[in-house]
């Protein structure tokens, strides 16, 4: 199927966004041994985001800006202190950890392929839980769709009687995407989920996801701090900074002509081919950061 690209498109009419945060807010607050709160820390800051259906909003922002735990917020890992989030024009009921709604209609991907699949069970065992624990008890469906997800990431039925530590860590992330399909979500939140990985892996995997999205009409939100690999995937692109969104333009204009001047600062830190386009690089971001 033909995935639209609305940010390529700002002429064109967008209809109502797929997933959308309003005043997001989620603060941790640390207490004494006898229970008395001894401070906290605003994590994410009155984030407002939306997500088209079929597109790949890239969050990006350094190791503290929030994103993780926006990513987290809206899949339901965590609760927010503040703020309302909505799918598909209906509004999340934040406070159930254990939604069946979010379950099933928004997954995520974590960064670290060897800690996030348990190593005592197998690959099937592994991709049958993400259905059972939804309340799916049709045996032969749950079958079909473990051969079915594992088809989807290049692998067959063989795979699936084989344990996490048998593949490499490419490989173990194709399996996190595997379960990530069985549910068959409309939104995949995608943590850093080639940061652990080579290179030549790294677009291995962001190449599939790319697939994965033409073929199922698959909304992302990628979260990440390489700017490199958000601009090979993103049709939009929200910056992070101190749990703030300072940031949000389709990614063409972000990376031509960034406004914020700690955009400008993490685009002018990735790695250029040619000293001389290092050189123009940053006399491009300073002279529109007023600096020269």
């Amino acid at each position: 199927m033909t995935v639209p690209n609305w940010a390529a498109a700002e002429s064109t009419p967008r209809p109502a966004p797929l997933l959308s945060a309003r005043g997001l807010v989620k603060e941790f607050v640390s207490r004494s041994p006898l229970g008395f709160k001894k401070g906290g820390v605003r994590a994410v800051n009155k984030v407002d985001l939306d997500l088209y259906k079929g597109e790949t909003y890239g969050l990006v922002g350094e190791s503290g800006s929030g994103k993780s735990t926006t990513g987290r917020l809206l899949q339901g890992l965590i609760v927010p202190t503040a703020g309302e989030i909505t799918l598909a024009g209906e509004v999340m009921d934040t406070t159930a950890r254990d939604s069946m709604q979010i379950r099933r209609d928004i997954q995520i991907i974590f960064q670290d392929p060897h800690s996030s699949l348990n190593p005592r069970r197998r690959v099937r065992h592994i991709l049958e839980e993400a259905l059972r624990i939804i309340g799916e008890k049709n045996t032969k469906m749950i079958r079909e769709r473990v051969k079915e997800s594992l088809n989807a990431v290049g692998f067959t039925e063989e795979h699936a009687e084989r344990f996490p530590h048998e593949f490499s860590g490419g490989q173990r992330q194709r399996i996190g995407i595997a379960r990530a399909l069985m549910v068959e979500p409309k939104v995949l939140i995608c943590d850093e989920p080639v940061s652990a990985l080579d290179v030549s892996i790294q677009a291995q995997v962001l190449n599939l996801l790319r697939k994965l999205q033409r073929e199922r009409g698959l909304t992302y939100l990628f979260i990440s701090h390489d700017m490199s690999v958000v601009r090979y995937l993103a049709d939009r692109v929200g910056v992070m900074l101190n749990g703030e969104l300072v940031e949000e333009n389709n990614a063409a204009a972000l990376y031509t002509d960034p406004q914020h001047s700690y955009t400008q600062k993490l685009l002018s830190s990735v790695p250029v081919q040619h000293p001389s386009q290092r050189q123009e690089k940053s006399r491009r971001y300073s002279a529109s950061a007023g600096l020269t």
